[in-house]
């Protein structure tokens, strides 16, 4: 005779699955904090205009360009908040795979991952803070645009639609 558990005995184990992930969490945040007392944040960055052309229209950003490696590692780290159409622009010079993280960032972001030719090969939404996952291009890029969480699907920022910024050529 095969054993059914009780709704009670289900609901128990569901959310014990649901809550052990949650047990490492504030040793992330706590790690997290430390890091971010080292690490300095220019409160006055150098911002850069990009647009988005989308099937909709144009959409004006101001954004940090990551154009050095130390600059592309430290990235938004520690950042507590970003502005509405605001970002950091990362550039990689050349077309390549492409392999980001979310240590220390402590707000989601939308990756927008840009060909050569400034045409968005694809987005990696909402991404989790502080995760350690690497978060792939899928394809040789040549930069990235780290924008706010859930702003591309707000915007209507779409694979395919193009970006305008002296990194790209006009066309």
């Amino acid at each position: 005779m095969r054993h059914i558990p009780s709704r009670a005995a289900l609901a128990a184990k569901f959310a014990l699955a649901l809550a052990l992930p949650l047990v490492g969490l504030p040793g992330v945040a706590h790690a997290a904090e430390a890091e971010c007392a080292q690490i300095k944040i220019d409160p006055k960055p150098v911002l850069d205009p990009l647009e988005i052309v989308t099937a909709k229209g144009v959409l004006a950003f101001q954004v940090e360009v990551a154009r050095t490696n130390d600059q592309r590692t430290q990235g938004l780290m520690c950042r507590k908040s970003l502005p509405e159409q605001g970002g950091m622009l990362f550039d990689f010079k050349v077309d390549q795979p492409v392999y980001m993280w979310m240590k220390n960032t402590l707000i989601p972001l939308d990756m927008v991952f840009i060909r050569a030719d400034g045409s968005i090969a694809r987005i990696a939404a909402m991404t989790t803070p502080l995760s350690t996952e690497t978060i792939s291009s899928g394809e040789p890029v040549r930069a990235v645009l780290e924008i706010g969480g859930g702003e591309a699907r707000r915007l209507g920022i779409k694979a395919g639609d193009r970006i305008a910024h002296p990194m790209f050529p006009a066309k």
